[in-house]
């Protein structure tokens, strides 16, 4: 929600809509504290006005998160939200490539493709 810069207001219903928080047992102010928190964390690394997330990072906290439906889910999820403003910015198709990369990776991540 936060990786292209801008947080909107439609990414937020989206996330609601998602129900992912159910999933990893986080309320709504945990969320927004936490979320509150990691802005906080990323202001401090601008570099020339912008903020950018090192791949790595990116990748380690992808690694941190290791059940398999809880990967589909928050692949959805995260799908659903970068959509939500109808704008995919760069900064959003790379965190959801990388995603996408880290966890097809998973046995069982996805449905096998129907043999005709």
């Amino acid at each position: 929600m936060i990786v292209d810069g801008n947080l909107a207001g439609s990414e937020l219903s989206a996330l609601n809509r998602s129900r992912i928080l159910d999933h990893i047992d986080l309320d709504q102010n945990e969320f927004q504290r936490l979320l509150n928190d990691l802005c906080d964390d990323l202001l401090t690394s601008t570099s020339h006005g912008a903020i950018r997330v090192d791949n790595a990072l990116i990748d380690s906290l992808l690694g941190e998160i290791a059940h398999p439906d809880l990967r589909r889910s928050l692949l959805r999820a995260m799908w659903s939200i970068a959509d939500a403003d109808d704008w995919l910015a760069d900064a959003e198709a790379v965190l959801l490539t990388r995603a996408s990369n880290a966890w097809a990776a998973e046995t069982n991540f996805s449905s096998p493709v129907p043999q005709f």
